[in-house]
Parts: structure tokens; sequence; C-alpha cells
């Protein structure tokens, strides 16, 4: 997140139009984008298939599931979490397609890929794009390792991990105080603990779950699936994990948005970012 200044001034100043991000920031962000969209959508098909998560090797009807989604003998929709059950008729389970047709799958139509029930085509588009996420995530990484990226915006400092310095951030968050002039160009601790954890904790563990759920895995590398538990362990921690994913997003869209949707997506298509002023201060 290093910038050149686009004025002929030195240090930039308030109201300035400076250099934020890379361009293998803005491609990999992009990229990322669609193509974990892809994956969340086919993966809520396969989902489908078998709208039960287990802890272990195994996983069957007849076996204790931590989550399951479908219908009752009522006929309604229902999710349930361990012992606790929610109806969701509507919603999840039980809804009505767009031709005014009763299905009874757990995710609906409009968020799954396809939106007509398909394991095997559901399967070519997340493997497809599973490709993408992996090379990807790979590329940037090491791209990142070499143009400082990591060391200079991501890697959080002795001070920063004071509980004193996080709490502080989280209290600026909580009152929507953004970072205004210079600041504004470096994450703060809160950022690099999101971005750090999605891209070392979160998407590798897809990738590594995904493996895991793979039989054809146990032929070459059978201590991915182990290390989980088993392929139906595997398969849970992969759903928290995309689950996990879809919250980053919803947050990180709340936070564009809080601090200036126009400016903000403007400097992830371009990398141009216009530094915004401070309390009292004018542009």
């Amino acid at each position: 997140m290093s910038y050149d200044p686009l004025t002929t001034r030195s240090q930039p100043e308030v109201g300035d139009l400076v250099r934020r991000h890379r361009l293998s920031t803005r491609i990999w962000h992009w990229v990322n984008a669609v193509t974990l969209l892809v994956m969340l959508m086919s993966g809520l098909m396969i989902f489908n298939a078998h709208p039960r998560l287990y802890w272990g090797e195994y996983g069957a009807n007849s076996d204790p599931a931590w989550l399951q989604i479908g219908s009752n003998a009522k006929g309604q929709g229902i999710a349930r979490i361990g012992s606790l059950t929610l109806e969701t008729t509507g919603v999840l389970g039980v809804w009505t397609d767009g031709e005014g047709q009763l299905r009874r799958r757990a995710f609906p139509g409009w968020s799954t890929i396809p939106s007509n029930y398909s394991l095997a085509d559901a399967r070519l588009w997340h493997l497809a794009f599973a490709w993408v996420l992996g090379l990807g995530l790979l590329l940037y990484l090491l791209r990142s390792a070499m143009n400082g990226h990591l060391r200079h915006d991501i890697h959080i400092s002795g001070r920063e991990w004071r509980p004193s310095h996080i709490w502080h951030d989280i209290r600026q968050h909580a009152r929507l105080r953004f970072p205004t002039g210079v600041a504004a160009l470096r994450y703060n601790v809160l950022q690099k603990l999101s971005y750090a954890g999605v891209m070392l904790v979160l998407l590798p563990l897809i990738i590594l779950t995904g493996l895991g759920m793979s039989p054809g895995t146990d032929s070459w590398a059978p201590f991915v699936t182990e290390v989980f538990g088993g392929r139906q362990s595997a398969r849970s921690v992969h759903f928290i994990c995309a689950f996990a994913l879809v919250a980053f997003f919803a947050v990180h869209i709340v936070m564009v948005v809080l601090a200036g949707p126009f400016n903000e997506v403007r400097s992830m298509i371009t990398g141009n970012y216009r530094l915004p002023k401070a309390k009292g201060e004018k542009a």
C-alpha cells in the first residue's frame, strides 16, 4: 500500500490524489471477488445434495449431524444447529421458485450455481474456480513477499499488538471515526488482522479442506484428511470458513460505504486515492 504522490510536493496533503494500491493488489482483489462468489454459489448447490454436516470420518442420514437444513414432518423449512431448531420456511429448506413452484432444498435457486438442481454442473464450476483461487493466492503471496507488501503493510508491530492499541482501534471503529489525511493510507491493526486472517488462515484452510474432502487426495497426501480428523470434519471446516469469508465480505462492504464508496472503489480500480480531510480541516 505504498504510494507515489501525484503532485509535485514531496509530502501529500489533504485533498491530494495519491497512489494507494499496487496493481497486483487490485487485480487479485477483483479476480478473487468473482472467484469466491462463483465458488460460494456452486458450493451451496453441492451442499444441497446432502444438506447436513458432521464431525469425523463418516456421515449419513442416520448419523447425528451438527448442522442440518431441510424440512420437518409438517412441511416447514428448518435449520437445526446442534439442539437448536429454527423455522426457515420461505428462506431455507422450503421455498418458492420464480415460477411459483414449491421447492424442498436447503438453499434457494437464486443463491446457487446452477439455479436448477445439478450436482455435476456445480462440481464443474466449483473445481474450475478452485484452481483460480489456489493459483491466484500463491502468486499474490509470492508477489507480496517480493514487493514488500506483506512486510510493510500487513506485518503487525509489537506496539500494535498491545491490548490498549487494539482496544483504541475497536472504539474508533465503533464510533465510525476513520483515519484521515496521510494516516488513511496505512492499514490499522484491525485491518491488518482481518486481511492477514483471510490471506494466511481462511483461504489456505478453504483450499486444504477442499483437498481433504477429495478421495483422490488420499493417494498422494493422506495426511491432509487426517489432520482435520476425517473427511466429514474437513467438510464442516470448509463450510465454516466459507461463511466466515461471507461475514468478512459483509463487514468489508459496510466499511467501504461508511468510509466513502467512490473514493474507496476508485482506489481499487485505478490505484488513485484522494486523501480525506481531518475533522475541522479544510480540503
